[in-house]
């Protein structure tokens, strides 16, 4: 390995836009798409048991290394993960292009510890990227700050040898700024090798957490790659994981209770997600989240105003595994359906009641039941704002109940409910989907205050 700041170009790509203070992030496609597949892939995928799985159990470089010697993916086909993100509802794939055992997906000019000296030879970004855009998706890459392979790395309490004191003895006079030209070079290569970039997830930062020897921004020098970021490409959008603010936020594996904010103020976010608790292919990992479990997370984080960005771990030979192509069809054939209740969406100023979540586009506003109700349905606030009812998933109406306020509960009758609710007649049996939903047509602007 001979680290340094050149940079080639791997692809023949578009040249990188100037430096122009008027060109921000762009953000609407990311809070108009909503949902995205983040894809964790690298030698770990051959262990199949955690991405982590060099830190877990403490292997060094050299029993590590029978996993570079073995990386020959033969059924590499990003032009089908592209279809099956597509086919979920998916409108962005984002790409570990080098995770933290430090092993690149690319032609990186500052490592030999890349794809390009396994046996399998070739370059895989390059090939993803093309097949994301035929498919119309966003285009996002992730990138680990973390790197237990670089030599200059310095040993703290995430890195596999960091219990070896023989180890750590040896390596103690190692130099972030090595590391740092390092990374800076790395985030350069893919910014000018592989055209648009359209959004950039780092991984992470820790000073001040569990780990001794955490680091943060000044370790990455975070000021000046989010320079560089924003001369190369200033469109892209760039997570909170340098240890400065980034254009958004990553809550890791838990549902937010409400909209994310910072100092009071709302922030657009992220939740990541996994589909049985690792990242990368755990082969005997059974701890499946249900399609319906996802979709109903999916809908609660776009009723907060928040993404999902839902992952796939693919094999070594680079199938997607087959029980996540399972899942991803269910919540694809919900998504086929009921697409517009989460593309455009967003949270609405109307309190949803119980065991249901709103999500809004301009003048519709949409129910989704994560639990069915015995005939009628209130909507607290949406008497007289509701010119139409339907069911999205096959456009039956919904028929409109007007009962008086003040009418009391009889044996066979039910009593009024509080005044301004809306009460809808639902059918017995619940539509034979995950979540139904309910789709109304506004008639009047929403008033938060009647929320």
């Amino acid at each position: 390995m001979t680290p340094s700041t050149d940079t080639p170009s791997v692809y023949p790509s578009a040249p990188a836009a100037p430096s122009d203070p008027a060109v921000t992030p762009e953000t609407t496609w990311f809070t108009t798409d909503r949902f995205g597949m983040f894809v964790h892939w690298g030698l770990y995928s051959l262990a199949a048991r955690h991405e982590w799985v060099k830190n877990r159990e403490k292997l060094t470089d050299e029993q590590y290394q029978v996993y570079f010697d073995h990386f020959d993916p033969d059924r590499y086909d990003p032009v089908q993960w592209a279809k099956e993100a597509r086919a979920a509802g998916m409108r962005y794939v984002v790409l570990t292009t080098k995770h933290h055992d430090g092993f690149c997906l690319w032609d990186s000019a500052l490592t030999d510890y890349k794809v390009t000296n396994t046996p399998h030879g070739r370059d895989l970004v390059g090939p993803f990227v093309e097949a994301c855009r035929a498919e119309g998706l966003k285009v996002g890459l992730y990138y680990s700050l973390i790197d237990w392979h670089h030599p200059s790395f310095p040993v703290d309490g995430t890195h596999p040898q960091r219990d070896d004191e023989e180890f750590k003895a040896a390596t103690a006079d190692r130099d972030i700024r090595d590391y740092q030209r390092y990374l800076h070079g790395q985030v350069r290569e893919l910014l000018t090798s592989f055209g648009r970039v359209d959004y950039l997830f780092f991984d992470f930062s820790y000073a001040g957490r569990s780990w001794w020897g955490g680091k943060g921004p000044h370790d990455w020098d975070s000021p000046k790659l989010l320079e560089t970021i924003r001369e190369l490409q200033p469109h892209v959008l760039v997570n909170d994981r340098t240890g400065l603010p980034g254009d958004f936020v990553t809550p890791e594996q838990y549902q937010p209770s409400g909209p994310m904010t910072k100092d009071g103020q709302p922030v657009l976010w992220e939740a990541c997600q996994t589909l049985n608790g690792s990242w990368g292919y755990d082969r005997d990992n059974l701890d499946y989240k249900s399609a319906d479990l996802l979709i109903r997370m999916l809908v609660d984080g776009v009723s907060k105003g928040g993404n999902l960005l839902l992952n796939v771990g693919p094999t070594g030979r680079g199938d997607l595994d087959p029980r996540a192509v399972a899942v991803l069809g269910e919540i694809g054939r919900w998504m086929e359906l009921h697409e517009r209740s989460v593309h455009g969406c967003g949270p609405s100023p109307y309190t949803a009641p119980t065991e249901c979540r709103y999500t809004q586009r301009g003048d519709r506003l949409y129910v989704h039941l994560f639990a069915w109700p015995l005939r009628h349905l209130h909507l607290p606030g949406l008497a007289g704002r509701v010119r139409y009812a339907q069911l999205l998933n096959d456009a039956s109406e919904i028929a409109q109940v007007h009962i008086d306020p003040d009418r009391p509960a009889l044996n066979t009758e039910m009593g009024g409910q509080p005044a301004g609710t809306l009460t809808l007649q639902v059918p017995v049996q619940r539509p034979d989907t995950p979540v139904p939903v309910i789709e109304l047509y506004l008639d009047t602007p929403a008033d938060p205050a009647d929320g």
